[in-house]
């Protein structure tokens, strides 16, 4: 694959950094993270469907995704959109609801920069609520859900580009 997800967790600190280039212009990149019926189509790991359950992609607004195993499983995950400033930074809470006790909430920042030859670079910052909280997420397997969605998007941007006028 040409271009790999790197996803640094520095030790005893409460964020997480995910960097990924994208063979796309920003635009595409930015409207694949917008665009209810493009998430569907690459978000979440490959052996699990989604949907959503309400998704208001617009500063103040809020979403609502579940992902759903081949064994009937559920898992859901909810937040709050405070920017959506097009094509460049996207920034909102990301909670799973699978948890004992709510209020792990996970404030992200995603920020997509032009590159030449209409590349794309993306920066996900995320800031949790404390450094077990971010240990937990990348010890339960984030980073291979991550890869996959991010193959799968690969996947779509291409068919996108090539996609007749």
């Amino acid at each position: 694959m040409k271009n790999q997800t790197k996803i640094t967790a520095e030790k005893g600190v409460q964020e997480l950094f995910i960097h990924r280039e994208f063979e796309a212009p920003r635009e595409l990149v930015f409207k694949a993270f917008n665009d209810p019926e493009l998430i569907t189509q690459w978000l979440g790991a490959c052996d699990m469907t989604m949907r959503i359950d309400y998704f208001d992609s617009r500063t103040g607004g809020s979403y609502r995704f579940i992902h759903s195993t081949p064994q009937g499983q559920e898992y859901a995950f909810n937040g709050t959109i405070h920017e959506v400033l097009e094509p460049e930074r996207l920034i909102r809470t990301f909670e799973f609801e699978g948890l004992p006790d709510r209020g792990h909430v996970v404030l992200e920042t995603a920020t997509f920069d032009a590159l030449p030859d209409n590349r794309t670079k993306l920066t996900i910052q995320s800031v949790f609520r404390s450094v077990a909280d971010r240990d937990g997420i990348v010890a339960s397997g984030m980073e291979y859900g991550v890869n996959d969605s991010h193959k799968k998007l690969d996947e779509l941007l291409e068919k996108m580009i090539n996609q007749p006028a």
